[in-house]
């Protein structure tokens, strides 16, 4: 038995956990050949579509499996946003061993988050074209490549260039969110998103809550060994995993089945050949500046998220400064960032209902619910961010505050984070179809780039300001936090109109127009096909 007719995943479509552009009726079922030999080429060859081989796509693989590899990709994010927040805190033991400033010393750190930006971008055709597993397990190899001279640096501009080398060598999410939507359709995607999301932030805050015990206790050289062992543990995991991306897969059955005997058998791959041709490439790495720059949804939305990711990365600098008022040292201030944990995790457990909900409706009706929806729980959540900073801000007083009063808003900007970039990603998937490859890449962009900023301002901001720097600085970043919000309210409320003017969903609407007329008509066939095998066995 084969599902029927999947729509056709472009590069575009597929880097992002929006593999179709319309849903698929999941109960409308056929019973086929394998192949449809009646429909051959002028040259004699047979096309073997994704369809012909239904079964052997990571879509209708068993729940425990595709949660397993899920696993893995997950611990692999986490493992390069380790490799992005540790490094703070080989900032003071940098500048003492090579004699250079703190500041200069944030450098490497900055230089790796912007690279990454741009590494994540520079992946994506690649694992489009050959496969998830070579391209993850070729970027993991030279990430940890690059920790080996930062670990036995002579000196610290060999630790800046590879540093950028590291950075620029990270898939991150274009590859991650890809095997999502290899393995799961848009309309059940999103229990796979929020996982993948929480490894995202959940990393950026997993380097300090470490980092400050390997700070204290090890040499300077252990912040990258360590990096180091994570990066090749997990590609060690990696190494189990199947390819995932269905191209790949498609084309392997038909090599497979020309080896059986069905010579003429080729992947539509096979035939119409490579789309990695300079045009493509260079196409599909400026779409998401393009986006970035010309949709307002993308824009502020990104921005929105990359102000949330650079405020993780700005308290990298702001704890020690902080808390050191209540006494905390290295390793109790790198514990200070469990708060902010225990926030993505309430976060995450709390889009469960929404998305269980979300789900049943569109069972009912595919269309039933507009984008917008996807923002509702942010209405709510996106607030907790300025409320959070400005309680941080007044309550980084010191004695006789409690140091756990800064600790308990803190959770609340970890709630705002993750909601955020959970809520951007699901919202721009389902507002831009098979273009979210291009607009979840600027949202991407826009955190990494601004974190990697953030580690250069930080410090300055929350020591030179006059009067109450630690207070003053941290309210500033709330009064921001007012105004990257309110784009959440207008959106959600003008959605509609906002995408009506937008070309790129636009075209993604007729698309599915047309694709939902296209379902209809080959179910129908479908069914008269299948009544009219039944009649025949009877016979």
């Amino acid at each position: 038995m084969a599902y029927l007719e999947k729509p056709s995943v472009t590069p575009e479509a597929s880097a992002t956990p929006s593999s179709s552009s319309a849903l698929r009726p999941a109960s409308t079922l056929i019973s086929a050949k394998s192949v449809n030999y009646s429909k051959q080429r002028p040259d004699g060859k047979v096309e073997l579509k994704d369809t012909d081989v239904w079964d052997k796509l990571g879509y209708t693989w068993p729940w425990w499996k595709k949660w397993g590899i899920l696993s893995v990709i997950f611990a692999v994010q986490v493992s390069m946003n380790l490799n992005a927040s540790l490094y703070a805190n080989a900032v003071p033991l940098l500048s003492d061993h090579f004699h250079i400033s703190n500041q200069a010393a944030r450098v490497g750190q900055m230089i790796f988050l912007c690279s990454y930006a741009f590494g994540c971008e520079l992946w994506a055709p690649w694992s489009e074209e050959f496969g998830r597993w070579p391209i993850l397990q070729l970027s993991l190899f030279f990430v940890n490549i690059w920790q080996i001279p930062c670990a036995l640096a002579p000196n610290f501009g060999t630790i800046v260039v590879c540093r950028f080398l590291g950075g620029i060598s990270s898939a991150g999410g274009s590859v991650t969110l890809g095997m999502v939507a290899d393995m799961w359709e848009e309309h059940n995607q999103q229990y796979a998103v929020a996982f993948i999301v929480l490894s995202s932030v959940g990393g950026s805050a997993v380097g300090p809550i470490f980092g400050g015990f390997v700070q204290k206790f090890l040499d300077w050289r252990w912040n990258f060994w360590i990096q180091l062992i994570a990066g090749g543990t997990v590609q060690a995991l990696h190494f189990f995993v199947p390819e995932t991306r269905a191209t790949v897969l498609v084309t392997r059955e038909a090599k497979r089945r020309r080896k059986a005997g069905e010579t003429m058998l080729y992947s539509t791959t096979e035939l119409e050949g490579s789309q990695l041709n300079v045009r493509h490439v260079l196409m599909t790495w400026a779409r998401p500046f393009e986006m970035f720059l010309r949709e307002p949804i993308v824009l502020w939305l990104s921005l929105l998220s990359g102000f949330s990711d650079a405020l993780i990365f700005t308290f990298l600098e702001s704890y020690t400064p902080v808390f050191k008022q209540w006494g905390f040292d290295e390793a109790t201030t790198g514990l200070a960032f469990i708060p902010i944990m225990v926030g993505y995790f309430i976060a995450w457990f709390s889009f469960f209902p929404f998305i269980r909900r979300d789900i049943k409706i569109r069972e009912r009706d595919p269309e039933a619910l507009p984008p917008e929806a996807r923002l509702y729980w942010l209405l709510w959540t996106a607030p907790l961010e300025p409320i959070g900073l400005f309680g941080f801000a007044w309550t980084s007083l010191g004695p006789p505050i409690p140091w756990i009063a800064p600790l308990l808003f803190s959770s609340l900007i970890g709630i705002a984070n993750y909601a955020i970039y959970m809520a951007t990603i699901d919202y721009m998937v389902a507002s831009y179809g098979p273009y979210s490859a291009s607009a979840t890449g600027g949202n991407g962009f826009a955190r990494d780039f601004l974190a990697g900023i953030a580690a250069m301002y930080a410090t300055p901001m929350y020591s030179n300001i006059p009067g109450r720097p630690l207070e003053y600085a941290t309210t500033i970043l709330a009064c921001i936090g007012v105004l990257v919000v309110i784009p959440v309210y207008i959106f959600y409320w003008n959605g509609p109109k906002i995408r009506a003017k937008s070309k790129f969903a636009m075209t993604l609407a007729s698309e599915r127009k047309e694709h939902r007329h296209r379902v209809q008509t080959v179910g129908e066939k479908a069914q008269a096909d299948h009544i009219e095998r039944i009649e025949e066995n009877k016979e």
